[in-house]
């Protein structure tokens, strides 16, 4: 198979990448050398790499950065995706498109007897972040309905694993436990420690994708997740029992969000019943490799 990944160079890219050609694809990466926002070098990527699949993953992430950009987050978030979606249609080998979203998508839920959400599940975006997600949403249902394309959405929950950049919590509170490691100091800052989220690994992630260009359902809307929800706070504490680390967790008002969604928990069903796909990697496992990492990455 000839697969193109836009954000090919980014956290999530590279580990699909690598996945990638571990199945005998042919891998076309690219990345901040073309701006996903221009349709004529958008289209040009595209029939250079002359694709059996898309992944679409291009994108700005940061949940919290996206109150302070939120004019450029619905540019490159919605605009890029309205512009390759084009691209794949006219590129003259008509791949499979799959289009990430983000499970923020369902925004805050206050009643746990909704737990755990399934592609049904109301949506009410929260953040800029998150709407502009919904808005790419509505663009890949009506490249399906309208165009026929051949389309999947897929809705991730919160992805970890080596090589996150520090912007996101559990990257953060690993290298600030190695960062204290190396100088001696008692304390690291944090945000909500309060807020459940569901994890995981970067590496069974991707395995989901490739199925989903394999055997999801054109038009369809599918969770990435465990299907458990698991506290910041345990996380931290799990971070630095395998540490053996005593450094005081200290909370930095700077880092909490503007608006914060108390807990996210996803039912994963629909996605093993198109694919097969159950996560392999245990949340332990995935902890001691970011950990790993760190200590990796010189001073």
């Amino acid at each position: 198979m000839r697969s193109l990944i836009t954000g090919g160079r980014g956290f999530v890219g590279t580990w699909l990448a690598d996945h990638l050609r571990s199945c005998g694809d042919h891998v076309v990466q690219i990345d901040q050398e073309v701006e996903i926002t221009e349709p004529g070098a958008v289209l040009d990527a595209v029939r250079s790499a002359a694709p059996d699949a898309v992944y679409h993953l291009a994108a700005m992430t940061h949940v919290g950065k996206s109150w302070d950009e939120p004019v450029r987050v619905l540019e490159v978030n919605v605009v890029g995706t309205a512009v390759l979606l084009a691209a794949a249609r006219e590129c003259g080998t008509d791949p499979t498109v799959l289009v990430t979203s983000s499970a923020e998508v369902y925004g805050a839920v206050t009643d746990p007897t909704q737990l755990p959400l399934d592609e049904t599940s109301p949506t009410a975006p929260l953040t800029p972040y998150a709407a502009s997600k919904l808005a790419a949403e509505a663009l890949c249902a009506q490249a399906w309905l309208g165009h026929g394309q051949r389309v999947v959405t897929v809705r991730p929950f919160n992805h970890v694993g080596p090589g996150q950049s520090p912007n996101f919590a559990v990257s953060a509170l690993a290298k600030r436990i190695v960062d204290a490691e190396r100088s001696g100091a008692t304390e690291i800052p944090v945000g909500n420690l309060s807020a459940r989220r569901d994890f995981t690994d970067v590496r069974d992630v991707v395995r989901a994708y490739r199925l989903l260009i394999e055997t999801g359902a054109p038009g369809g809307v599918y969770n990435v997740c465990s299907g458990r929800d698991v506290a910041i706070q345990e996380i931290a504490d799990r971070l630095l029992g395998q540490a053996g680390s005593s450094v005081r967790l200290v909370s930095d008002p700077s880092l909490m969000r503007p608006v914060e969604v108390p807990v996210l928990r996803g039912d994963p069903a629909l996605l093993t019943e198109s694919t097969g796909w159950v996560p392999e990697l245990p949340l332990d496992q995935t902890l001691a490799d970011v950990l790993a990492h760190w200590r990796a990455v010189p001073n």
